[in-house]
């Protein structure tokens, strides 16, 4: 549960007018203090209702004061209700919506004394760096927030309302080496850089290393998850997900509207289509079509 300045039904109507479609039912002048849990929420909080679990309980008797719920039970809503129900086909995406917009997640907090930046690093204004975090000559854009012990290292370009948190090292060298006549291994030269551009979150503990002669790419919207790796001359398209101990190896491109799921593993120099599902655990070491789901070891397309 958290604490947070009143919020009023005609002040939640405000902040999702022209942008999801919803309904209220029930009480105009319900106020909530808090956003919490449907399992501890109390008579003042702001909630939401997933669909399956609107299935299992008695809608109200529920003692929240906003909730959101889908429009599917919108039937089993008592109008005269004390507390007001904001009922919407994707209810999840507007709770988001207002709480993301009460917490104001982008909010500036400077750059902290203990950070390390290059005299050559381009920094924009309203970038917040936290403590420890070391920054080459890199580009940093507005509203940007780099947290806590991270590397951003020479020839990094970030874009606007990128957020990377703690611990994450982007443009390291990539893994990739060529045996010489004796049998030693002699590492490739590693003199790309990294892009990331607009609205890109990444997770902690991640790594993205520079392209080898070209440069690594994160398109708008990417969501990257915490200890994921990507590899050298990797391209991310715009609003794909890769999620927590995923790896995608060298020069893999990964469509639009992609997700790789938990602990998947991309095979390098692979592309992969728009709109692709990879499944938890997916081991791919196939190119994989537009608008198919892969799942398995070795990943094969799932028959419905």
């Amino acid at each position: 549960m958290k604490s947070v300045t009143q919020i009023t039904v005609s002040e939640l109507k405000k902040k999702l007018d022209n942008i999801i479609g919803f309904e209220i039912v029930g009480s105009h002048t319900a106020i909530a203090n808090n956003i919490a849990d449907l399992s501890d929420c109390n008579d003042s909080s702001l909630i939401w209702v997933s669909e399956k679990k609107a299935r299992t309980i008695q809608l109200n008797e529920i003692v929240a004061s906003l909730i959101f719920v889908p429009t599917s039970i919108r039937s089993e809503i008592n109008a005269d209700s004390k507390s007001c129900f904001i009922v919407s086909d994707n209810p999840r995406l507007a709770f988001a919506l207002v709480v993301n917009d009460i917490l104001k997640v982008n909010k500036y907090d400077g750059i902290h004394p203990t950070a390390v930046i290059h005299p050559d690093a381009k920094i924009a204004a309203n970038v917040t760096i936290g403590a420890f975090a070391v920054i080459g000559v890199a580009e940093i854009n507005e509203f940007t927030r780099i947290s806590s012990n991270c590397y951003i290292h020479d020839n990094t370009q970030i874009g606007k309302n990128v957020n990377i948190s703690a611990g994450t090292i982007i443009g390291g060298p990539g893994f990739g080496y060529e045996k010489d006549e004796k049998g030693e291994w002699v590492l490739f030269p590693h003199i790309g850089g990294v892009i990331i551009e607009d609205n890109v979150d990444i997770g902690g503990n991640t790594c993205i290393d520079r392209g080898a002669l070209g440069n690594t790419v994160l398109k708008k919207g990417c969501k990257v998850d915490n200890l994921v790796h990507i590899a050298h001359n990797a391209i991310i398209e715009e609003n794909s997900l890769v999620i927590a101990h995923a790896m995608v190896a060298g020069s893999v491109k990964v469509g639009k509207n992609t997700w790789v799921a938990p602990g998947a593993l991309i095979k390098n120099g692979l592309d992969i289509g728009d709109n692709v599902f990879i499944g938890l655990g997916a081991v791919v070491i196939k190119n994989i079509p537009d608008n198919e789901t892969w799942i398995g070891n070795p990943a094969k397309p799932l028959v419905k």
